[in-house]
């Protein structure tokens, strides 16, 4: 059976060095046969803010719908996006605040601090750029946006495993150490399937 993979592209700029981590896992994976599907955050049209929080519904923009079954039709997810100031940029985090939502995502369940996971047989790779070293991340801010991310959102949400591949310090990066860094991603996405 193949593999249904989506990825999310959580940076804002088209021509961001995430989109080319995408793009090379989306050829890895095709490559050994998987299904992919590709959000491109940065060319959707939708309010970042969750306004009212869970008190009022805010109606989902088009591309937020399609955005819920393209998360329903995968069995792996992979969200390629920057560290900025230790987390994920704000265009990410206002499409999880908008797709991710009771009823979709999880569900709480009436008188009880417990939860109905409802995204559970699916799994999850964050492939995360940063300009921060990897051992300061995780010595000194204990990796606190990927823990977010990882434990706060998707495992809340019952996607399980969840593996986490760091990619940096992008900035003063040469253009072989990237060719480097796209090669291993590539080989990410064809070894998923």
């Amino acid at each position: 059976m193949k593999s249904k993979i989506l990825i999310v592209n959580g940076h804002p700029d088209p021509q961001s060095f995430c989109s080319a981590l995408a793009e090379a896992y989306s050829v890895g994976a095709q490559g050994s046969g998987a299904e992919v599907r590709t959000i491109d955050l940065s060319k959707l049209e939708f309010e970042l803010n969750l306004k009212y929080g869970y008190r009022q519904r805010t109606e989902l923009e088009p591309d937020l719908l399609e955005a819920q079954k393209l998360i329903s039709w995968s069995d792996h997810i992979v969200f390629v996006y920057p560290t900025w100031w230790g987390a994920m940029p704000a265009i990410l985090k206002g499409f999880i605040d908008r797709v991710f939502l009771p009823g979709f995502a999880f569900k709480y369940r009436e008188n009880s601090s417990l939860w109905d996971k409802l995204l559970k047989g699916k799994s999850a790779h964050l492939i995360v750029t940063a300009d921060t070293p990897s051992w300061y991340n995780r010595l000194i801010y204990r990796r606190a946006g990927h823990n977010v991310m990882k434990r706060n959102i998707l495992q809340f949400c019952g996607i399980t495993p969840v593996r986490i591949t760091e990619v940096g310090p992008v900035k003063p990066s040469t253009a072989e150490l990237r060719a480097k860094w796209l090669k291993k991603v590539k080989s990410l996405g064809s070894k998923r399937c």
